[in-house]
């Protein structure tokens, strides 16, 4: 197969139950890595949170991060990026948010967080990267590159159904998990930094495999010219993106053995 642009999720897709990479996973990319493919990681994770997996696969490759917002070369140089604007921030941070609720914000090198959530630092520990508590709501700081609500399913559609009323078509609305609502720039989404990515490299999109589990993943797979959904995947997924092909689920590094099988590796 001609030199190809392997894009894959992170949680739910690429990563098993522990939030960890299983040997098949990490033995498939640097097979895929020697033969000249090139390789991105497209996740709702920040990039140093993302960076850490990136090194554990033990190859070289491109890093779309915090659901599109920044796009970043193997080497850690920044490509593009596009932050919150600062109304619409100041607009999130004015809402009535239930106190079970965490409000959350990624910076452009730090995960700030309203209140400790000691459930969330089980789904980082692998990598080691962790919040930082403090008062999100006074933040002033101007590089901000999602605003992250993480709680109940319920609470976070009564929230979302707000921030669509005051926010409009102004910001980006996804969910990544059941559990956690997300806000972009408009401009952002793992879809638009895919095609940034393609355009950059040169790969057209028959030639772009993209792999995916939920909402977030929709765009990017209806960008990649074959798209596979893990068996696992959001419903809406599917939907929205028919033309992908459901895979083996994460819990049996699906999208490992569909690589296996689509570029020869056994």
């Amino acid at each position: 197969m001609s030199t190809s642009l392997i894009v894959s999720d992170l949680d739910h897709t690429l990563l098993n139950a522990e939030h960890r990479l299983d040997d098949i996973t990490i033995e498939t990319f640097q097979a895929l890595a020697a033969r000249g493919h090139h390789l991105a990681i497209a996740s709702g994770r920040h990039f140093r949170d993302i960076a850490a997996v990136r090194r554990m696969l033990g190859v070289s490759g491109h890093i779309i991060s915090t659901n599109g917002a920044h796009l970043h070369a193997p080497d850690d140089s920044l490509i593009f990026e596009t932050h919150v604007p600062m109304e619409a921030v100041a607009e999130l941070m004015s809402l009535d948010v239930p106190e079970s609720v965490r409000i959350n914000l990624y910076t452009g090198d730090r995960w700030l967080i309203d209140a400790p959530e000691p459930a969330l630092l089980a789904f980082h520990a692998s990598t080691g990267f962790s919040y930082e508590v403090t008062d999100v709501r006074s933040f002033q700081g101007h590089d901000i590159g999602k605003v992250l609500f993480i709680g109940d399913p319920e609470l976070l559609a009564a929230l979302e159904t707000e921030i669509r009323a005051r926010l409009g078509e102004s910001v980006y609305v996804t969910y990544s998990l059941p559990n956690s609502l997300e806000i972009m720039n408009r401009e952002a989404s793992k879809g638009r930094m895919l095609q940034r990515l393609m355009a950059q490299l040169e790969v057209p999109a028959e030639r772009t495999l993209a792999f995916g589990d939920n909402l977030n993943d929709i765009d990017m797979l209806q960008t990649a010219g074959r798209a596979y959904a893990v068996a696992n995947a959001h419903t809406q997924l599917t939907l929205s993106a028919p033309h992908a092909e459901i895979i083996g689920s994460n819990v049996d590094a699906g999208v490992a053995y569909k690589l296996r099988e689509l570029f020869a590796l056994d």
